[in-house]
């Protein structure tokens, strides 16, 4: 049995989830936070959990405490319906359990793009704090990129969460709108507005950056997709600060 809790927020995920749970199928507790899906997520969850909760959404940081708040065990695995967790990276996280010499642990995503792992441009090795003590973390309170706040040491860990992450062109289109919303928010609520500069130049430095700096040519094709796309995306964030005005 994998000694933790595992925690998964939900809304319209049929498509990922069973494959995110049968991943952790062996997990001491798996608590589901769902907000009121309309296809068969609910479902698809009580045939792994009988812990599955439905609240209304309030935002990525907000659903995902609020789960862990359900959490009876010391410690948690905060996993997305996307994400899957290979016996590799189970047999590590039980050893780190076991030796318990911190309180919270990174893990590197292998984050997949339409169906291959993408190795550069940032988004590899991508370390994201996913593992904690419940009593020494939180997620710290924020539009989007949402985070965990540990308190007292960290590590990190070897082997990777695999992430299939934007199947499709659309799918990523229509994300960029809604994160990009939560993103001009953020900003404008710590930097104020945004002038001709930002929306200039920062589409066009996210770009150099991801497909230059970071390497992301070595990616082919889907390299230069993705830099185009971020740059979309960072081009979406700063006209909705303008908007905000």
């Amino acid at each position: 049995m994998l000694p933790l809790s595992v925690v998964i927020v939900t809304k319209n995920e049929e498509v990922n989830i069973e494959d995110a749970l049968k991943s952790v199928a062996d997990a001491k507790e798996i608590i589901v936070v769902d907000a009121f899906s309309k296809d068969n997520t609910v479902e698809i969850c009580r045939k792994y959990t009988n812990k599955v909760f439905q609240h209304q959404w309030e935002g990525f940081a907000r659903q995902k405490q609020k789960a862990v708040d359900y959490v009876e065990g010391a410690w948690v695995l905060i996993l997305d319906a996307d994400e899957r967790v290979t016996p590799e990276l189970k047999t590590e996280i039980i050893s780190a359990i076991s030796n318990a010499n911190c309180n919270g642990y990174y893990m590197p995503r292998e984050n997949y793009f339409i169906g291959k792992w993408i190795r550069h441009g940032g988004w590899w090795p991508d370390h994201a704090l996913r593992l904690f003590k419940k009593d020494k973390g939180r997620f710290e309170i924020r539009e989007v990129h949402e985070k965990v706040v540990v308190e007292g040491p960290t590590a990190y860990l070897k082997n990777p969460l695999k992430h299939y992450t934007y199947r499709s062109i659309s799918d990523f289109v229509l994300r960029a709108d809604n994160y990009s919303t939560l993103a001009a928010r953020e900003i404008k609520k710590y930097s104020g507005n945004a002038g001709l500069f930002s929306i200039a130049i920062k589409p066009l430095a996210t770009f150099i950056k991801m497909y230059f700096l970071r390497r992301g040519f070595l990616d082919g094709t889907r390299g230069l997709i993705l830099a185009l796309l971020y740059s979309y995306y960072t081009l979406l964030k700063y006209v909705k600060v303008w908007e905000r005005k």
